[in-house]
């Protein structure tokens, strides 16, 4: 999905459906940081759909592991400075007033990936900013589901179905399979299964890879419309 197939996350995640998304981030930031931020790095950026609403607010620095994913968001926000790298690891020498990872955290698969992560994100953010992370899931709450969706272009359209399951409750981890209908211009159609190994941590994990990387961290309930109330999101405050 992130490779051989990214040229299709537009049909597969419209950027269309994060305005309202987007505008929760923005001022849940706002709320957590102590003087309005005005710059922001995201980790994980994907195919930079929410960056395509933030950027009206912030001056922005968008990181990814994948070339290709950061090759689809250059084409829809191609002012942002781009930057292929590991949110465990990569250090750009500057700081941020707040730090944003949306669901890439979710491919940090042990709590010292997660602890990783948040280092750079620390490592990253002003004294007096804050990181908010958007998982999926939090163990405390999983129930597994199935999801579907895609959308069509000028010539090409996509569909999916998602099922997020766990097959082993004992560990931290879960499954995302995915089945993929790919339709060509000339109506031909390629099915791809596509199968992701995620996280899933309990709330207290999340709270204590936090504060052991440095934040004041706190829970709170992503306010979506189409999101279920018990969806949390993760702040972390970086003391003054």
């Amino acid at each position: 999905m992130y490779g051989e197939l990214a040229e299709w996350w537009p049909l597969l995640s419209r950027p269309e459906d994060y305005a309202e998304e987007a505008a929760f981030y923005r001022r849940a930031l706002a709320a957590a940081c102590e003087r309005p931020p005005e710059t922001l790095l995201e980790l994980g950026s994907g195919g930079g759909n929410n960056a395509s609403y933030l950027k009206a607010w912030f001056e922005m620095t968008l990181v990814d592991l994948s070339p290709d994913m950061l090759a689809v968001s250059r084409a829809l926000n191609p002012e942002l400075e781009h930057i292929e790298g590991d949110m465990r690891t990569v250090r750009l020498g500057r700081r941020y007033d707040c730090v944003l990872i949306h669901d890439a955290i979710v491919y940090m698969t042990s709590e010292a990936d997660l602890v990783r992560a948040f280092e750079t994100a620390f490592a990253h953010c002003r004294p007096g900013g804050a990181l908010l992370v958007a998982p999926d899931h939090v163990r405390d709450t999983f129930r597994p589901s199935t999801g579907h969706g895609g959308h069509d272009g000028p010539e090409r359209g996509l569909r999916y179905l998602s099922w997020t399951w766990d097959p082993d409750p004992g560990d931290m981890r879960h499954t995302v399979d995915y089945a993929l209908m790919l339709r060509q211009a000339d109506g031909s159609v390629r099915v791809v299964h596509d199968r992701h190994e995620e996280g899933l941590f309990a709330r207290a994990q999340w709270l204590d890879a936090l504060a052991r990387a440095g934040f004041e961290p706190e829970s709170a309930l992503f306010d979506h419309s189409e999101v279920p109330d018990e969806l949390e999101v993760f702040i972390g405050r970086r003391p003054m």
